[in-house]
């Protein structure tokens, strides 16, 4: 059970019954029903395109998953809006891909994959993932994972007005602001040492670096909501963390030992989205990202997959996410994917 070493596995065994535990429950899944909108595609990615821009129009593909309640989120709070779905309609052609489907696919290129190996190959980790396509059939824009309405409304035009000529998705989303003033959520856990180089120095722990904003109305549900859950404590403190505002000029010095500015560095790691969460290890290598909307269960599997050094021997996090279910259910406790509380009691993870 190394794989959840993080949540003191061995400890649970030991505490909770000499017998073994009925199984835990898999909870939270939703299904959802792709808008009839989308295109009726056969998937060869060069006549997509070609037949996009003959119409003035881009290729948007959205990956998905059976089960997800934030694709189901996308479909019924995003794709329900009528001011969303009329723009859509007008500047994009949408093709779904099921990232564990087998339809055939030929992409821009001309190579053949699978739906599946499709993902795969582009490391899809999140669903939804969705992914612009401009006239030459390259990406300019992917979202990895939920974005609220009015975020991924203002995706849509950063893709749509073609903005990619101009400026980074960063640059765009933080012009669409008005200036941010006020104080960032604090956490007892975060470091007031903004020398990201220096905690590479005893290398004992990986590092969260929190990109957050004032107001942020999705800031606030991860602290509220996620980052109060104890069990999601214990992992966070296994790490080192630090946050920065996205907005701020004060400065900090990167792992490389740059100096810059928080603004800056969002820039250069190209974040788009309040919060995102950047995972490096213990090396200063960033080895995993948070930068959608999250719920409990997914949030702590991320700082798990990193903790337990998962990502060197399963790459794909879906699968990851699905085998740590497992474990858990396997111990007697549920795993709500949806919910935001933890599967299991905090004293069992101390």
């Amino acid at each position: 059970m190394k794989n959840l070493l993080m949540i003191s596995l061995c400890l649970m065994l030991s505490q909770v019954s000499a017998e073994t535990p009925k199984p835990g429950e898999y909870l939270g899944a939703q299904t959802s029903e792709t808008p009839h909108w989308f295109k009726d595609s056969f998937l060869e990615f060069e006549e997509d395109v070609a037949e996009a821009a003959d119409e003035n129009k881009r290729v948007m593909i959205y990956f998905h998953q059976e089960g997800c309640p934030y694709c189901a989120k996308l479909v019924d709070e995003n794709f329900s809006k009528p001011e969303i779905v009329s723009f859509v309609l007008k500047n994009f052609d949408g093709i779904t891909i099921n990232m564990w489907g087998d339809r055939e696919i030929v992409s821009v290129g001309g190579k053949t994959f699978t739906e599946k190996t499709f993902a795969e190959a582009l490391k899809v980790q999140y669903t939804p993932t969705l992914l612009f396509l401009n006239e030459q059939g390259r990406t300019i824009l992917r979202l990895n994972g939920y974005y609220p309405p009015t975020k991924f409304r203002q995706a849509l035009q950063y893709v749509a007005q073609k903005q990619e000529t101009k400026q980074s998705f960063n640059e765009f989303m933080l012009a669409l602001q008005p200036s941010k003033s006020g104080s960032l959520i604090s956490e007892d856990f975060f470091s007031q040492n903004t020398d990201l180089a220096a905690f590479l120095i005893q290398a004992e722990k990986p590092l969260a670096v929190y990109f957050e904003s004032a107001d942020c109305a999705e800031c606030a549900i991860l602290h509220s909501r996620v980052l109060s859950d104890l069990p999601t404590r214990q992992l966070v403190n296994e790490m080192n963390n630090v946050q920065l505002d996205i907005y701020s000029d004060a400065m900090l010095t990167t792992i490389e030992g740059e100096r810059i500015s928080h603004r800056d560095y969002a820039k250069k790691l190209n974040i788009g989205y309040t919060p995102s969460v950047v995972l490096f290890d213990k090396k200063g290598k960033e080895v995993h990202r948070v930068e959608g909307f999250l719920k409990t269960f997914h949030f702590q599997s991320s700082l798990a997959y990193v903790l337990e050094k998962a990502y060197l021997s399963q790459p794909n996090f879906q699968r990851y996410i699905s085998t740590r279910g497992e474990e858990l259910r396997a111990l007697g406790f549920d795993t709500d994917i949806w919910g935001y509380e933890s599967a299991y009691p905090a004293d069992l993870s101390k």
